[in-house]
């Protein structure tokens, strides 16, 4: 049944954001190319679960509700959102519409994805492929190219007199199972000093998830020429979006799949440049690249008997591994000429990115508007 079935009218819908700009930025994307009306709801989770990971059940109890916006009837009857936080906030509107509400889900599930009538999974997400699994290759986020074109208009005069190539190296920083450690400030800097070899400037920018520690030492141990701005909230006069639209060439540490995504839409010579893992991070990387395989559309290959039983057993003893696998988003760009790995050449890309918001677009649309 549609959800707008027998009211001759749009299906109510809600999105509900919260303060990650990365998952509002794919929800706000799918929204907008949907072209359905919709209501925002923006929630504000409590200081303890900004990291912290709260317990997976239907529950406001997690959220700061005097600083968020009213959750209340009527409800409807679907809603959009993304991350652990606000699909706990989703299941519950859905408990209280008396079940009505139908969950459409970007990303990775917490929890049965039995709650969900629609998980859409980038190539990083590895869960089991059921008849609501909707999978994609690179997360649903789309640049600003008007904000890269203003930018790329009040920078170009301060970055006209710094030798060319123009190189932006974008800095993240450590999550599992990767570490950012003294190695990694060691290459980076050795990529720097390539640059400045090649008569160009080395223009550094870090992020929120920076280490403070690696940040001084990337700074203190710059090579002559080099450029470095350090983020931090509120800055006036950070270049990301100037280098964007001007640099020649990108390295961009390889756990941040939103500036990998940025950068390739904008068509730019890419490299990317992998983080290593901890002594625990190389065992759980081993489980994670299991679950890639395990999941891996059949091809009409021997295996994949031998993976349909694993999947099979598995799902019968409850065992199924649900994990990301960062290094599948850096072999689809490098497979489709978009990238490649840090520390030689960075040619220009020779292939596209994947269209996959229209499908997903022409997947949700014709739930929500077939009739019966």
């Amino acid at each position: 049944m549609s959800a707008a079935s027998g009211t001759g009218q749009s299906p109510r819908i809600w999105l509900i954001v919260g303060d990650r700009l990365g998952d509002n930025a794919q929800a706000e994307t799918l929204m907008t190319a949907l072209g359905l009306p919709f209501e925002r709801r923006y929630v504000r989770v409590k200081a303890p679960w900004i990291k912290g990971k709260p317990k997976v059940e239907p529950s406001l109890h997690h959220l700061d509700l005097d600083a968020s916006d009213p959750l209340e009837a009527p409800w409807p009857d679907v809603v959009v959102t993304v991350g652990r936080r606000l699909t706990l906030v989703a299941r519950w509107v859905q408990e209280q519409s008396g079940g009505r509400s139908r969950i459409y889900l970007i990303g990775k599930p917490s929890g049965s994805p039995r709650f969900y009538d629609l998980i859409i999974t980038s190539a990083e997400i590895q869960i089991p492929p059921a008849h609501n699994v909707y999978p994609i290759g690179l997360p649903l986020l789309q640049v600003d190219r008007e904000r890269v074109r203003q930018a790329a208009g009040e920078w170009r005069d301060r970055f006209a007199s710094l030798p060319r190539p123009l190189v932006g190296i974008l800095i993240g920083g450590p999550t599992n199972p990767f570490v950012f450690n003294r190695s990694v400030t060691q290459r980076l800097l050795k990529i720097a000093r390539n640059v400045r070899e090649r008569g160009g400037t080395p223009y550094f920018t870090t992020s929120p998830r920076t280490p403070p520690a690696a940040t001084a030492a990337l700074r203190h141990q710059l090579p002559s020429g080099a450029e470095f701005f350090e983020w931090h909230r509120g800055a006036s006069n950070n270049p990301y979006h100037a280098l964007l639209g001007l640099a020649d060439e990108f390295v961009v540490t390889g756990e941040s799949v939103s500036m990998l995504v940025e950068v390739a839409q904008l068509g730019r010579p890419l490299a990317i440049f992998p983080l290593p893992f901890s002594t625990l991070g190389k065992l759980d990387q081993l489980r994670r690249r299991a679950a890639r395989w395990l999941y891996r559309p059949d091809q009409g290959a021997s295996l994949d008997s031998l993976r349909s039983r694993i999947r099979s057993l598995g799902s019968a003893l409850h065992l199924l591994p649900r994990t990301r696998d960062f290094t599948a988003v850096h072999d689809l760009l490098m497979e489709r000429g978009l990238a490649v790995s840090a520390g030689g050449e960075i040619p220009p890309p020779q292939g596209s990115l994947p269209d996959d918001l229209s499908g997903v677009v022409a997947r949700i649309r014709s739930e929500l508007l077939s009739p019966d």
